[in-house]
């Protein structure tokens, strides 16, 4: 990705072309709903995503430190992995109007 298209990227000047919400969902099922509209959004030429976790619930651990969502914790991994790491270019968090801490835009490769 070029410097110029990563910050249009990061301050959130891009055009949204999908929105995925996970929000109420368990590990598992938003796994399978990740991949598959990641991979649906790439056939059909779409490029950026728009992916909603959530900020999870405000916990610490014992030794008081803060504990974020599981789902805002695993979805970067999860696009990291095969399959859909062939298809990911580029992940970010997003800006505060689209979610801030609890959303993520997942910028696709083009379909070739």
């Amino acid at each position: 990705m070029d410097k110029k298209n990563f910050q249009r990227l990061v301050r959130g000047k891009l055009e949204i072309d999908g929105k995925l919400d996970l929000h109420g969902m368990t590990q598992e099922q938003a796994k399978i709903a990740l991949r598959s509209k990641i991979l649906q959004a790439h056939s059909s030429g779409k490029r950026l995503i728009l992916v909603v976790t959530g900020k999870g619930k405000h916990r610490v651990d014992e030794f008081n430190r803060n504990v974020i969502g599981v789902l805002r914790q695993n979805v970067p991994q999860w696009l990291r992995q095969l399959p859909l790491s062939a298809v990911v270019l580029e992940v970010t968090q997003a800006q505060q109007r689209h979610g801030g801490d609890g959303a993520f835009y997942v910028y696709l490769r083009r379909n070739r």
